[in-house]
């Protein structure tokens, strides 16, 4: 069987396409950490790599032959929920197998069946120093999820650790690497009386924290080019440039494109067809459809406070609210994988600024009543743009205030409901590109319709441009400066019009006061101005 790009589990290099996991890491330095007896914390967003890596530090320690080292994932003990001593057993359970799977010592497992009536407060400690003392090499353990426990089972698990630290090496573990999303100090541990720990302050052993990156953009090519080096099938070398910005080298995303475009994509299964850049888009676009788990779990998180405002200042363009949030909340969502902090704060790549506004709008779009693409095609089989927008503008007037109030992220409503309008009208056969300008106070969607069904993407194209501002100020101001960006964005993608639309949410403001339409010229280029 070929290999193939890996979108599910572990990769086996065997089997998929790969990046050396140690090259991710700091190999020397994490070598140096458990020479030096040290616990620390690995973490990286889902999806990111963790377990293949973690899988394969233990196969090169172990091959060295100084420690003996397990990987255990105990993210089973989750379903104890509120039940600790259920979930120390179930990761208990995980830890004996893991050492005995791979290093073929049943000793834990053994002394585990005969010891199940030991308090479920001291078992991981005993379960721990039984094995250490019983190894004739220091030992080392890799523990995976573990925060997907919540609790007094995460709670327990981190203290019965921390209680063993002063008998390593000789009767607990040289190292203990804890692995998941969140680092240690992000863990928010509730006791009874509504009291609220950290992880931190439960596990104050911990000497380091390190955060696993995304592949670079050389790696990224180097992934893809392993397929045309074992298959023969060449991408058009445009399509690498694309392929950085859709992910930033988010793996999962990279592989999932890869496995889209060269599987699922039929005409690519003959090896001997060279892929375009229009197959590559087209495969993104339906890897975004297919809300495939990856995309769910990143809707899902969505949904939880800390992570909607952040994400709703995003969406928002709003570089006064942003800078007013809780820093611990922009450290949890960087921690996720769904924003970068450095050189400045914005959504991670390109494919999540698609999905994030598709999923917070996805019910409002399929609910919008009697809206058809055919109304607003001419006869050329162009989008009549302006028409459109009139028809939002009275929908808006209609059902903004009883839609937006259902949104959890209001402060970007406006934006959210033309999305969703929009996009219920493009999917009839076009696409839309986002950009959010934070710090500009503006959302630039780029709007690509094929004017020749047969041919579509590979055909004639009409680009329009619609820039979206919140009024804030004086309403010249605000039309000065977003004809300016609307005309600079314009020049930059090619579009063929542009349209401004700005929303006034002052509620002393009638509708009849909202709601206009105006043209004006800027650098030779006209642009249509609307309120709304």
């Amino acid at each position: 069987m070929p290999r193939f790009f890996n979108n599910a589990g572990p990769t086996v290099p065997a089997d998929h396409y790969a990046i050396d996991p140690l090259s991710r890491i700091d190999w020397e330095d994490l070598q140096a950490l458990i020479e030096q007896k040290r616990y620390f914390v690995l973490h990286a967003p889902r999806q990111t790599g963790k377990t293949t890596t973690l899988l394969a530090m233990m196969q090169a320690i172990n091959a060295q032959g100084r420690y003996a080292c397990a990987y255990a994932n105990i993210e089973g003990a989750q379903a104890a929920r509120g039940d600790s001593t259920l979930g120390i057993h179930a990761a208990c359970s995980a830890i004996a197998r893991s050492i005995n799977h791979y290093l073929g010592n049943d000793a834990p497992s053994r002394w585990l069946r005969e010891h199940q009536d030991t308090n479920a407060q001291d078992l991981l400690t005993h379960l721990l120093e039984t094995w250490s003392l019983g190894c004739d090499r220091p030992t080392v353990l890799f523990l995976d999820e573990v925060d997907a426990l919540v609790g007094d089972t995460l709670i327990s698990l981190l203290r019965q650790i921390r209680a063993g630290y002063p008998q390593r090496p000789d009767a607990f573990p040289q190292s203990i690497v804890l692995c998941g999303v969140r680092d240690v100090r992000d863990y928010r541990l509730h006791q009874e009386g509504a009291q609220v720990i950290t992880g931190g302050s439960a596990f104050n052993i911990k000497a380091e924290s390190l955060r696993m990156g995304n592949f670079t953009e050389e790696e990224c090519q180097a992934l893809w080019q392993q397929h045309t080096d074992e298959t023969g099938q060449a991408f058009d070398p445009t399509i690498f440039q694309e392929l950085w910005e859709d992910t930033h080298g988010q793996p999962w995303l990279v592989n999932a494109l890869g496995y889209e475009l060269t599987w699922r994509f039929k005409p690519a299964r003959d090896r001997s067809r060279p892929l375009s850049l229009e197959d590559y888009r087209a495969a993104r676009e339906a890897l975004i459809q297919s809300r495939a788990t990856h995309l769910d779990q990143l809707a899902d998180k969505l949904r939880e406070p800390r992570v909607c405002r952040v994400i709703s200042e995003l969406l928002a363009s709003d570089e006064e609210g942003l800078e007013q949030l809780p820093l611990d909340d922009l450290e949890y969502v960087h921690d996720l994988g769904l924003i970068e902090v450095r050189p400045r704060v914005r959504i991670s790549n390109r494919i999540y600024r698609e999905v994030i506004p598709r999923e917070l709008t996805w019910t409002t779009q399929v609910r919008i009543p009697n809206q058809e693409t055919v109304w607003y095609l001419t006869p050329v089989h162009c989008l009549d743009v302006p028409r459109l927008i009139r028809a939002f503008q009275q929908f808006f007037r209609e059902h903004a205030d009883s839609w937006m109030e259902r949104f959890d992220y209001k402060e970007a409503g406006p934006q959210l409901l033309m999305q969703a309008f929009l996009q219920r009208i493009v999917n009839g056969g076009g696409r839309i590109s986002r950009e959010y300008g934070l710090g500009r106070k503006r959302t630039d969607l780029f709007i690509e319709w094929p004017t020749d069904p047969a041919r579509g993407f590979h055909g004639p194209m009409q680009r329009i441009v619609i820039e979206l501002k919140l009024q804030r100020g004086a309403l010249e101001g605000v039309i000065s400066q977003g004809l300016a960006q609307t005309a600079s964005y314009a020049s930059q993608v090619g579009a063929d019009e542009a349209h401004l639309v700005i929303f006034n949410r002052d509620p002393e403001v009638t509708w009849e006061e909202r709601t206009w339409e105006t043209e004006r010229t800027v650098e030779g280029r006209c642009i249509r101005v609307w309120g709304a």
